[in-house]
């Protein structure tokens, strides 16, 4: 069983993510997600990579996966299945650009949502969208996806979420090409175009 257990903090996990971590004989996270958990259960079990997932899902036959966010959502079920893992259910969770997109009281209808997480995109296609909500990491940062937005000539708004739901959150707007720092390597950004 794969569940999402939301943007960070546990307050925002909903509470059948939250019964399964506590009743669950075995439960499994990645490093940041088990350590925000420790409050509620100091033995889950801690990976690394995805790759180590497999040992512990061949080792134990009720096994609990926890996937920050949402695990449908650029998450860790598609692995999974791209794996041949059998899961038998999937339960949601708040993913972090929904808890941002609800922060900046913006709908996120008709918006164009991908991954620069570990993924390529072609950052051209943000052109063609009103609205665009990405997920970065430490070499798509939210920096380099402002100054190359600009190089390709984008003009708008461009806002960073870094540590979405914890204590030292930080939000911060400011126009395509403008320089953003790099806070965490993993951030969600919300592109706004000016369409002509």
């Amino acid at each position: 069983m794969v569940a999402g257990v939301g943007p960070g903090n546990p307050k925002y996990m909903i509470s059948e993510v939250a019964e399964l971590v506590e009743n669950m004989e075995n439960v499994v996270a990645f490093g940041r997600v088990s350590k925000g958990l420790n409050e509620i259960r100091d033995d889950i079990k801690s990976v690394v990579k995805v790759s180590e997932l497999n040992d512990l899902i061949n080792e134990y036959d009720d096994l609990l996966i926890l996937a920050s966010g949402d695990p449908e959502f650029y998450g860790v079920t598609d692995y999974l299945k791209r794996s041949g893992i059998v899961i038998d259910r999937v339960v949601p969770g708040i993913s972090s650009f929904q808890y941002l997109m609800c922060k900046l009281q913006k709908s996120w209808q008709n918006t164009n949502l991908f991954s620069l997480h570990g993924r390529d995109y072609e950052l051209s296609e943000v052109l063609n969208n009103e609205m665009n909500i990405c997920l970065t990491d430490s070499i798509n940062t939210p920096n380099s996806i402002s100054k190359s937005l600009y190089e390709l000539g984008a003009r708008g708004s461009i806002t960073a979420g870094y540590n979405l739901s914890y204590d030292d959150e930080l939000i911060i707007s400011k126009k395509i090409g403008d320089t953003l720092d790099d806070i965490s390597a993993l951030a969600v950004v919300v592109i706004e175009i000016e369409m002509d």
